[in-house]
């Protein structure tokens, strides 16, 4: 199943041939996978191909051991990751950015923890969602404290419908969002967007889905004249010229929006500088303005400032919110389309149940716009008390 991350769940067809496949491609990639008997403590669901057909899949073709991790990164679980952390030592880690958060955030506190994370760990592996450079370069800090280097800290890139991984990042680099270079078998094709800055990313290969489960209409939507797979994700080169240094992710084409004016916002790329902004102010952000004059926010506050906020019966949250004006104020070369004009602290935390958080720990953009329209519409209105006008 989709992830349901950017619309309803579907139900991919996955074949043996895909899997495999994937499977031999990451060896080729990664050959140390086979080195030695991989140690894997891992939460993410294995209805998801994250999980079950790249995780799993990979200590059932190397061999190793995999611990099923009961935690996960939400403010109810995540303390059962930490206990499981203490007993086992990973070799690879994998997760979304959401749960290297959690854990950067655990390991600042407690450098037993910190050691017996790192001290076995060959690679580090996030994907689902771009990672916050911020907690790049904090766990990279923290990798060469215990050991005197970093890990292979990397990511990948691909989709339910390619089984998962289609480019990966193989090689050391100290920078955020770099999804590499397509694995051994995938083609690529590359189709200018608008602007001509960036490409809009289609696949071909034995790892690409035959389509949709019960539904003809969707699968042949899915593929363009020429039979590659319409991903719906842009991407720049990270050297624009040299191809051999691969791909960055730019953001999913259909969580883009205009402004009235006419004006793109890409809201993927501005939501990862506005974190960097809000860092330790805010757990996540949800990027609004579609149809309107003007680029809002609806901040996600950590659980520890929300918490003391209701304790101080509201006292923090106005002390937040001049400190929350003072780094959004946007620079004077901001554009409309990058300077954030409005703010407003969510009370209530997005809902997995209702589908505003996914399986994998990831905001369903969407769908909490779409509940939340009555917090949007309050957050344009300058004469809410709870609006914070930049």
């Amino acid at each position: 199943m989709t992830s349901g991350s950017t619309s309803h769940p579907k139900g991919v067809l996955t074949t043996q041939r895909m899997m495999t496949t994937n499977q031999a491609q990451l060896k080729a990639a990664l050959p140390f996978v086979a080195d030695k008997p991989l140690v894997l403590l891992d939460w993410l669901p294995w209805n998801h191909v994250f999980g079950g057909s790249h995780n799993f899949n990979l200590v059932l073709s190397n061999g190793g051991t995999f611990y099923i991790d009961n935690g996960k990164p939400t403010p109810a679980l995540a303390q059962h990751t930490l206990d499981n952390l203490r007993m086992v030592s990973p070799s690879i880690a994998f997760n979304v950015p959401v749960g290297f958060a959690v854990l950067r955030d655990a390991m600042q506190q407690d450098e037993t923890l910190k050691r017996q994370y790192f001290q076995n760990l060959d690679m580090l592996f996030y994907a689902g969602a771009s990672l916050p450079q911020d907690i790049w370069a904090d766990l990279e800090a923290m990798a060469r404290e215990v050991r005197g280097e970093m890990p292979l800290f990397n990511s990948s890139w691909g989709l339910t419908e390619t089984a998962p991984a289609a480019l990966l990042q193989h090689e050391f680099t100290h920078q955020s969002g770099i999804i590499g270079v397509p694995l051994p078998g995938v083609t690529v094709k590359l189709v200018p967007a608008e602007d001509d800055t960036r490409f809009e990313v289609r696949v071909k290969g034995d790892t690409i889905t035959p389509g949709y489960l019960h539904d003809a209409e969707k699968t042949a939507e899915a593929f363009d004249d020429e039979g590659y797979f319409i991903t719906g994700d842009a991407m720049k080169f990270v050297e624009p010229g040299d191809m051999n240094k691969g791909l960055k992710f730019d953001g999913r084409i259909s969580e883009e929006f205009k402004l009235i004016t006419g004006t793109w916002v890409r809201a993927a790329g501005l939501r990862l500088e506005v974190l960097a902004k809000l860092k330790g102010l805010a757990q996540d952000v949800v990027i609004t303005g579609a149809d309107r004059s003007e680029v809002g926010v609806l901040i996600i506050p950590l659980p520890g400032l929300a918490k003391g906020a209701e304790e101080a019966g509201g006292a923090l949250i106005v002390a937040q919110a001049a400190e929350i004006a003072r780094r959004l104020k946007p620079d004077a070369a901001e554009g409309s389309a990058q300077a954030i004009r409005r703010a407003m602290v969510m009370a209530e935390p997005p809902s997995m149940a209702e589908g505003e958080i996914t399986a994998k720990g990831n905001l369903n953009f969407r769908k909490l716009l779409l509940r939340r329209a009555g917090l949007v519409a309050r957050l344009y209105d300058n004469g809410d008390a709870a609006t914070i006008v930049v």
